[in-house]
């Protein structure tokens, strides 16, 4: 997961978690740090079958940045309304900070499997490059590429 990046503008509406723009283009509102921030929180979640929030701690401990970094973080999610936190308590994902992470994380997927079967790239360096490809990508060219591999015999689940 990443640490860089910039934003693009959002001029209307939301598809599939992600901001739509001006040209109908869904597009990243989010740094690619924001977004690695909103997967983390997703996948430990996950992990954990935390359905009362995560601690911050271990997004921190996650991706290797220290506490103040994901205070800062969250105070960015929590302002677009992607993540919400009591004073100091467990953090979740707002309905539409599950569906920003859920399209990241399931383009993530994609991209690692598309590198490792399709392309025979390494599984540590596939999930990296995954990482770094994943922010880029509109959420119509995510499905177009699930759909091709779908026809390969490769299934991405949601």
């Amino acid at each position: 997961m990443g640490k860089a990046g910039g934003t693009r503008d959002v001029v209307r509406g939301v598809a599939a978690g992600r901001p739509v723009a001006a040209d109908g283009m869904e597009s990243h509102t989010l740094t690619v740090a924001s977004e690695d921030y909103l997967e983390a929180i997703l996948r430990i979640t996950q992990e954990q079958d935390a359905t009362e929030g995560i601690r911050s701690v271990d997004v921190a401990e996650r991706l290797g940045v220290s506490k103040a970094s994901v205070s800062k973080a969250l105070t960015t999610l929590k302002d677009a309304g992607f993540v919400e936190q009591a004073h100091y308590g467990k953090v979740s994902l707002t309905p539409s900070g599950l569906a920003y992470a859920s399209d990241i994380w399931r383009c993530h997927r994609m991209l690692r499997a598309f590198l490792e079967r399709d392309l025979g790239v390494d599984p540590k360096v596939a999930d990296d490059e995954a990482c770094r490809m994943e922010h880029g990508l509109s959420h119509d060219t995510m499905l177009r590429w699930i759909d091709f591999l779908g026809k390969q015999g490769i299934e991405v689940e949601e």
